[in-house]
């Protein structure tokens, strides 16, 4: 507990301190957003706003990361130090926060709204994605316990549902597809929830709080510690460095909200949104709580259903639309909301979803019992 601590208080200070410092970088350069022409008119005043937040909120979790194991270590020179998950973690959030960079680079040099091309874009994430998911299925611990497994979970893995039931080598593959396939979810609905000052960065503290606390639980019923309760334990290699890193990402977004709360001085960008989407991914992945990601997530899911409903609604009525706008939270804008009531609204909804989720997670444990 003294490392979450440590760990969400030194990222708090990073972002807090590090985000006006940025800003001032960036205005200098006159790096600033590029607003599209097709979205509410409320928002072409945040034209010129800098973007490319989430760089500090990637740097805010990676210095407070290691400071704080190294801290540890110099407190107890037997403490553990990053693990394969945490390192796995940091790997996925960092590779689709730089593939975010390079998209809000091209829009800031170009002085455009477009950055990466879908192709290209797609081919960069896929390729993060699937050495991810190769290497997750690596680096056994003492007890043979890895990052990740090839069966699909709910709150812990079901083992009717493992997806190396046609052999070894169908099993990976079959895992790397659905890995990408979380990935891409996750990523997306982040980035599609990223339109409104502060409503990505508020929504994602709370899916990243609840981490923390499964992380937690996880960790104190872990199956062959003292704690453990029968059936109801855990298999989930390095609960607690996955905690201290969910604890981290919130406290670095805290620090980064302080700023991009309405009026947002700074946008997180493609660089904030895929590396929090990557790291929801992760955490789903890695505490063997995938599907439970659909709960827990369950603005984002929202969201990304409201373009995915538009869209097909659209190209089968042959130009008719279910909302005045997608994704969502631009429908209750054009319908005459305020910006700040409808963030505030949507955080109250990602509340709801996360309280769903924890709240699953906790019941099945107690059926267990």
């Amino acid at each position: 507990m003294i490392a979450l601590l440590i760990g969400a208080g030194v990222a708090l200070l990073v972002a807090l301190i590090g985000t006006p410092l940025f800003i001032r970088f960036l205005v200098a350069k006159r790096y600033g957003q590029f607003i599209r022409d097709d979205g509410p008119t409320s928002h072409h005043t945040k034209r010129g706003t800098p973007t490319m937040g989430g760089t500090v909120v990637v740097a805010a979790v990676l210095v407070a990361y290691f400071v704080t194991h190294l801290i540890m270590w110099m407190m107890n020179p037997r403490s553990p130090g990053p693990t394969a998950s945490g390192l796995l973690l940091l790997f996925l959030m960092v590779g689709m926060g730089f593939v975010g960079f390079l998209d809000d680079y091209i829009k800031i040099s170009n002085k455009r709204s477009l950055g990466l091309n879908a192709r290209a874009k797609l081919i960069l994430q896929a390729a993060v994605g699937i050495i991810f998911a190769i290497l997750v299925l690596q680096f056994p611990n003492e007890d043979g316990l890895r990052p990740a497994s090839t069966q699909i979970s709910l709150v812990r893995d079901i083992p009717w549902l493992d997806l190396a039931f046609a052999g070894t080598v169908v099993g990976a593959i079959l895992f790397i597809i659905w890995s990408n396939l979380i990935i891409t979810a996750a990523t997306n609905g982040v980035n599609l929830t990223d339109g409104l000052d502060g409503l990505a960065a508020g929504a994602s503290i709370m899916v990243f709080g609840a981490y923390t606390i499964m992380g937690i639980w996880q960790n104190n019923q872990a199956c062959g510690s003292p704690r453990e309760a029968g059936s109801g334990c855990y298999q989930v290699r390095d609960p607690m460095d996955l905690a201290l890193l969910a604890a981290i990402l919130s406290a670095a977004l805290v620090g980064f909200l302080w700023w991009n709360t309405s009026p947002a001085k700074i946008f997180m960008g493609d660089t904030g949104s895929l590396a929090i989407g990557g790291a929801v991914a992760a955490f789903a992945i890695l505490s063997r709580t995938e599907l439970l990601l659909a709960f827990i997530g369950g603005l984002f899911v929202l969201i990304t259903l409201s373009v995915i409903i538009q869209v097909g609604f659209f190209k089968l009525t042959g130009g008719k639309r279910v909302f005045k706008m997608a994704p969502l939270q631009h429908h209750f804008e054009l319908k005459g909301w305020a910006e700040v009531t409808v963030v505030v609204r949507f955080w109250i909804l990602a509340g709801l979803f996360v309280a769903a989720g924890l709240g699953i997670f906790y019941a099945e444990w107690v059926v267990l019992l």
